[in-house]
């Protein structure tokens, strides 16, 4: 159970208040959706790739200790200075000493999911640092002062009417304009000028390469190059599962990510960052919080090969209909529901529920991902400790004890077709889950041991 926080059903509620909000959601991310699908249908070779894409990541999870040795022995030869963290606090704590060192309170910050789980932009701001995140995106929520409800896709939620209203009020733009060329063009205007007075940019990392100490940031606008390049300092903050052994590795990793999250060919700018410019100083934050946990659950270790794609997002009939910020964390949807019972069961016991178990986001997931089955698992795990919701215990109990009596069933399912017949209020009402979206079934006549008894011959 969450504590001091709703559940992921209670804010789904919220969310579907706004029944057209709702609808337009879904349908824009099935369309993301299908053109995953025609994108990765021009490939005959996508399933190879999908597997030695899987192959490789194994590879990387069963020797991490080594490859992150490595990377680091070759960061530093390239003149990088390596930091390691233990959790998001000592993260935290690392990029602020940086950033203060510098003698600045202001930095520039392009897309990364790992400082959004660490909460990096509200330690920064209890501190005195003023962040600007340059991906359009995630500079729309940070204005509007939400968190990410998309891995790749930030601002997904909101419509354009609603964009402009926040650059109305924040960025001066006229009243009840909604051109996103306009709104697009405002934003780099409003950019450019951080991008030119900022002397410490933070990048996230897409893949780190182990032989050569390199790391590939990959963007559709460019910012996280134009962050990095006109800083005097460059911060890059990783997770340690983000590595690969080799860079010949990445020609199969960059076919697969973009097609998975937006079905483009390749990204717009795969940068290679590998050693600084002459008078810069880059670092990279090497960041576990919880990874090296999940890698020692033999049933969930798994999921530590994700590439923050999206595609489980935008195929989920859940996520799609619930949005992405019913999930309570940084990572939403069916990967982020596999993730984070891990940093907390308590807290996130709700998100594995979250889940039809339709099997479609294992599916398309670009290296293979066993999602559904992990849902299921936690399931079990969380209910073995102890934090599955009271009612919920209460009602498998009941469920357990009728299942294991063929008395006990027969009667039960007399009584229950009785009662829908006679006094349907009883199970037509609010207090019924099934019922809040869907007409209860007619109550058949008998069972169909009565039926088959009677027809058996």
């Amino acid at each position: 159970m969450n504590t001091g926080e709703k559940e992921h059903a209670e804010l789904a509620d919220v969310f579907n208040k706004d029944e057209a909000r709702v609808d337009w959601h879904d349908e824009t991310l099935w369309w993301i959706r299908a053109k995953r699908d025609r994108s990765v249908h021009q490939l005959p070779e996508w399933e190879d790739l999908r597997e030695t894409a899987s192959k490789i990541k194994f590879n990387v999870l069963s020797n991490l200790s080594g490859y992150l040795e490595q990377f680091e022995a070759q960061a530093k030869a390239n003149g990088v200075t390596v930091h390691w963290a233990a959790d998001a606090k000592e993260h935290n704590e690392i990029v602020h000493r940086l950033i203060s060192e510098q003698g600045v309170t202001q930095m520039v910050k392009s897309k990364s999911m790992l400082t959004e789980e660490c909460h990096l932009n509200e330690y920064l701001a209890e501190h005195g640092i003023e962040v600007i995140d340059s991906d359009l995106g995630e500079r729309i929520v940070q204005l509007a002062k939400e968190p990410p409800s998309h891995i790749v896709l930030p601002c997904i939620h909101k419509k354009k009417e609603e964009i402009g209203d926040l650059f109305h009020k924040y960025l001066g733009t006229p009243s009840n304009m909604s051109d996103p060329q306009f709104l697009t063009e405002t934003a780099r205007q409003h950019l450019r000028e951080t991008f030119l007075t900022r002397k410490v940019a933070l990048t996230g990392v897409n893949f780190a390469v182990a032989e050569t100490g390199e790391f590939v940031v990959c963007t559709n606008e460019g910012n996280a190059d134009m962050g990095a390049h006109l800083a005097n300092i460059h911060i890059a903050c990783m997770g340690i599962e983000k590595l690969i052994p080799q860079r010949k590795h990445l020609g199969v990793f960059l076919r697969l990510l973009t097609r998975s999250a937006t079905g483009q060919p390749i990204t717009t700018y795969s940068s290679h960052f590998k050693k600084p410019r002459e008078g810069q100083q880059m670092h990279i934050v090497l960041v576990d919080n919880g990874r090296s946990v999940q890698l020692g659950r033999e049933d969930f270790r798994n999921s530590l090969k994700c590439i923050r794609c999206g595609a489980c997002m935008n195929t989920c009939p859940v996520y799609r209909r619930s949005g992405g910020h019913s999930y309570h964390n940084a990572v939403a949807g069916p990967i982020g529901s596999i993730l984070a019972p891990n940093l907390d069961m308590r807290q996130y016991a709700d998100l594995p529920f979250a889940s039809t178990l339709c099997g479609s986001c294992s599916n398309v997931c670009p290296v293979k991902i066993d999602i559904h089955d992990q849902l299921y698992k936690w399931r079990q795990v969380l209910v073995k400790e102890g934090y599955a919701p009271t009612v919920k215990k209460i009602g498998m109990q009941v469920m357990t004890t009728t299942l294991n009596s063929p008395g006990i069933y027969r009667t039960a399912g007399k009584l229950g077709r009785i009662v829908m017949r006679l006094a349907p209020f009883a199970v037509n009402n609010g207090l019924n889950p099934w019922y809040k979206h869907r007409d209860m079934p007619t109550p058949p006549k008998e069972s169909f041991g009565e039926w088959y008894k009677k027809n058996r011959k």
